[in-house]
């Protein structure tokens, strides 16, 4: 398995670091997790089509940039049809809605979209995708890649009491949401984590590796990466785009 950071800046993309994006190669499939604003260049850089789509949820930072992959695919890539569009309830509801695709759109030729929920598991490909429950305002969820005896877990964006550190546990690697550094306060934002319980959370899970992501750009990610190996005694490194990395 081989995870590959299109990019990982948090809320919003900046010079260099597209919103979140990240791609999974296990065996002869490849999936998509996620496609925030900047991500589909990258796709177009690196000559690259997923065989699969996993949106964590319906914020624009996590899928506005199947916008224009919709339109790259269904203009010039006529070879390229039906691929599983795997999201949370609302998501493909928000993006048709605002093309004003009917039923009959060609959206629905070029995706082929599954509502999904958390406690389930599908087949794409050469791999399994499990889902569950994440703390955030709008249907989210958190997700498990399995296949070729490796897995990886993504937060996608998450407070803490969710399934996160359940669904990760033994997981070769977390990619874990980091927006915020420093002791949560008292009256803490309970929608996205702090990188000490991005550490806390991979600790508690037994992964080897843990990947912080969506970190603030405002923020300094050596200092989450700090903060995240106060809390766990595996390897930690930020999700830096273009890094590939062997799980």
């Amino acid at each position: 398995m081989l995870l590959t950071i299109l990019g990982s800046s948090g809320t919003y993309p900046t010079p260099g670091n597209p919103a979140s994006g990240y791609l999974v190669d296990v065996g002869s499939s490849r999936l998509l997790l996620d496609c925030g604003p900047g991500v589909f260049v990258r796709l177009l850089e690196s000559n690259t089509l997923p065989d699969a789509i996993v949106l964590s949820h319906g914020h624009g930072d996590h899928c506005l940039d199947l916008l224009p992959l919709f339109n790259y695919l269904r203009f010039d890539r006529s070879d390229v049809r039906g691929i599983p569009l795997l999201a949370p309830r609302g998501v493909v509801d928000r993006l048709t809605s605002f093309m004003g695709a009917g039923v009959d759109h060609a959206f629905f030729d070029v995706f082929s979209p599954l509502v999904v929920a958390a406690g389930e598991e599908h087949r794409v490909g050469t791999c399994t995708v499990e889902f569950g429950v994440a703390v955030h305002p709008v249907p989210a969820l958190c997700v498990r890649v399995q296949g070729e005896g490796a897995s990886l877990a993504y937060s996608g964006d998450t407070g803490p009491g969710g399934d996160l550190e359940e669904l990760s546990f033994g997981s070769g690697l977390l990619l874990c949401e980091a927006t915020h550094q420093g002791p949560p306060p008292p009256d803490r934002y309970p929608h996205h984590l702090y990188a000490m319980e991005a550490g806390r959370t991979a600790e508690g899970a037994g992964v080897a590796t843990l990947l912080v992501t969506h970190v603030s750009p405002t923020l300094d990610p050596a200092v989450s990466v700090s903060e995240a190996a106060a809390a766990f005694e595996g390897r930690v490194s930020h999700a830096v785009p273009g890094m590939e990395v062997e799980v």
